[in-house]
């Protein structure tokens, strides 16, 4: 049987190279994000697998049930939810975050992480065979936070709650779930790392970076378990950031 993915998120970056290893493994994987130039870019660069392009707005609910019935209606099913999508807000200092920023971070990071999540469930719950897994994107941020960036850390640390919660409530639907924080992938968005990025004792250095194509594998790896096994929680980071250590 074939086995379907939706990639959230999957224009560019980490959702690219996911999409990408998923697809050279044999999957069909549903590839969504806001932008479809962005999306129809990642099906022509070229897989071994099948790649589907669904524009999708995850901070709207609608656009969200639509991206699953209309996988659903093509595919048959959803085997897989690599739930990727977020944004980062501006570096401030707390008391100067402006609401509308606070507000536009979690709509992204943390209510579109639970409308994708909520709609991967009501599919695997009843689909036949039932089940499926959903694994979600945290972020060493899930761990520790870096200076000024109050939001950002807010709803990674939330990402850990709805992880548990889903694979709590997923126990009796054959429903996994599990979470991988991933530290300086070298993407468009993390490479700024490499020249210089704030630390906590006020410096700012530049910190190493590893190959996106790493968290590609390490997700290929949770999506190939059988149901009854499950990776709750892995870190894949740069061996030599400063993560692990005092600040």
């Amino acid at each position: 049987m074939q086995q379907i993915a939706v990639v959230t998120g999957g224009g560019s970056g980490i959702g690219s190279a996911v999409a990408h290893e998923l697809a050279d493994e044999g999957w069909t994987v549903v590839v969504a994000g806001r932008r479809r130039e962005a999306l129809e870019t990642v099906v022509a660069s070229g897989s071994k697998g099948i790649l589907d392009a669904i524009p999708t707005d995850v901070t709207d609910e609608a656009s969200v049930r639509s991206l699953f019935d209309t996988t659903v209606q093509h595919y048959g099913r959803v085997d897989l939810l690599f739930n990727n999508a977020g944004i980062g807000a501006p570096v401030v200092d707390i008391d100067t975050l402006e609401l509308e920023d606070w507000n536009r971070v979690l709509a992204v990071n943390l209510t579109g992480a639970f409308l994708c999540l909520r709609e991967a469930f009501r599919v695997m719950r009843y689909q036949q065979p039932r089940g499926g897994r959903i694994i979600n994107n945290g972020s060493i941020s899930a761990h520790a936070p870096r200076p000024r960036s109050i939001a950002y850390t807010a709803t990674k640390h939330a990402i850990t709650g709805l992880t548990k919660s889903t694979a709590l409530d997923g126990r009796a639907f054959d429903i996994a779930c599990g979470q991988i924080d991933i530290g300086n992938a070298g993407t468009a968005l993390g490479s700024g790392a490499a020249s210089g990025v704030a630390q906590a004792d006020g410096t700012v250095r530049s910190e190493p970076l590893m190959d996106v194509a790493e968290v590609g594998r390490a997700v290929r790896y949770m999506a190939g378990l059988p149901l009854d096994a499950n990776v709750a929680t892995i870190t894949v980071m740069a061996t030599k950031m400063p993560y692990i250590g005092r600040g």
